[in-house]
Parts: structure tokens; C-alpha cells; sequence
């Protein structure tokens, strides 16, 4: 979708307000800038992205465009640091240049429908995703199941979701536990889950770790039955 306002001078406008960042970023990085900046690495802003992307989640749930705004230019702080101290290794260096051309050329790849030579006219969002997971599983040929490459360091929750959402793709959710709820709405499912959650600290059982191990036994019999 386009707006009246798109065209070069408001990509000029862009560009020239990321270059800004780009340089504010490298002078904070370079002798003579900041110290707190300059002791970082990729290690030790692991704890700030994670953050940063919560703090993004909160302001939309709430609604908060301000807190929005700010909290996007707070977690393009992080990708612009990370690209910084990538282009200072001296072994296998890359920038923030680097980066975006990276994602521009898996977007165009990914998306043919709309970058293709011939485009395919109307396309359905299913199609689209189908594509997109065969295109992925094409470049990245080390992934032999449907279920590589969800983070482990994801929440349990969050983690179980997306596990189950790629088994289900693939036709392999018949092999997790059966629904126990009757009532399928948002707040049916928002209250069971809080009940088990209080069932699990009255028990004196960490919930987060008792799924974490329900997960991990189910995508084994999963992984199983995919082989």
C-alpha cells in the first residue's frame, strides 16, 4: 500500500534520517565517544534486545503510538549497535549496509509474487506462507525438520506455539496432547492457562519449566513420527 507521500523525497527524507543514526551510533562506538559503549559486545546486549522487543510488545497492546514511536527507535538502537560492533571484527566482518542488503535480497527471494518477473496477480495469504516456508527450507538445506529453527531461548509458551503452529503445517499436530477445553474463545483460554498456572505454584511446581519438559517429550514423539 502507498501514500501520497511516498516518492523520493520522503526516501530521501528516510535515508538521510538513518544515516544520522548510523553516524550518532559510530561516534558513541569510536575513541572519544562514550565508555559505556565502548565496553559493550554482542554478549552483553543479548538482555537489552530482549527488552527492547518486550517494551515494543507493550506499547502496542496498550495502544501507546508516542511509546511506540520511541520504543521502535530504541530496539533499531540495538540493530544499529550489533551492525556496529560486527563491522569491527576482524575476521569475518559485515555492516549495517551489510544487513539490509541481506534483508532486502531474502524479502524479494521470499516474496516472488510480488518481485518475480511475472507475478503471480492474486495470491491468498495461505499460498503466500506455504511458499515462504519452502522457499526457507530451500536455503537453509541443514533443516531437515519442520520443527528446526524455533530459538530455544524463546519463553516455554511462546516456544510451544510456534512449535506447534510449524507441526501443524506440516500435518504433524495429531501427535500433540488432545484439547481439554471446552470453550475455545480468548478468555476461555486466557483463564485456563492462569488456572494452571495457579495450580502450579500452589503445587510448588515452576510452570514455565513443567511445559518446557511437556514440549521438549512431545517434539521428540513429533520429530519421530516426522522421520
Amino acid at each position: 500500500m502507498t501514500s501520497p507521500q511516498d516518492g523520493p523525497a520522503e526516501a530521501a527524507r528516510q535515508a538521510a534520517a538513518l544515516a544520522r543514526a548510523v553516524a550518532v551510533m559510530d561516534r558513541l562506538r569510536s575513541p572519544g565517544g562514550c565508555p559505556w559503549y565502548a565496553l559493550q559486545t554482542h554478549a552483553s546486549l543479548l538482555p537489552y534486545a530482549v527488552e527492547e522487543v518486550h517494551e515494543v510488545v507493550e506499547a502496542v497492546e496498550s495502544g501507546d503510538r508516542a511509546g511506540l514511536q520511541e520504543e521502535l527507535g530504541d530496539l533499531l538502537l540495538q540493530v544499529l549497535f550489533h551492525a556496529r560492533l560486527a563491522a569491527e571484527d576482524e575476521e569475518d566482518p559485515f555492516d549495517v549496509a551489510d544487513v539490509a542488503d541481506g534483508l532486502v535480497a531474502k524479502l524479494v527471494r521470499r516474496n516472488p509474487h510480488v518481485f518475480g518477473a511475472e507475478g503471480d496477480g492474486e495470491i491468498d495469504v495461505a499460498t503466500v506462507l506455504e511458499r515462504w516456508e519452502h522457499l526457507k527450507r530451500a536455503e537453509k538445506p541443514a533443516r531437515t525438520s519442520a520443527l528446526d529453527g524455533v530459538p530455544p531461548t524463546l519463553g516455554a509458551l511462546a516456544r510451544a506455539q510456534k512449535l506447534l503452529a510449524r507441526a501443524d503445517q506440516a500435518g504433524l499436530l495429531g501427535d500433540a496432547p488432545p484439547p481439554d477445553v471446552v470453550d475455545p474463545s480468548p478468555e476461555a483460554i486466557g483463564e485456563t492457562l492462569l488456572a494452571v498456572v495457579v495450580a502450579a505454584h500452589r503445587s510448588g511446581v515452576d510452570a514455565e519449566a513443567a511445559l518446557r519438559r511437556a514440549t521438549a517429550a512431545w517434539e521428540s514423539t513429533a520429530r519421530t513420527a516426522e522421520s
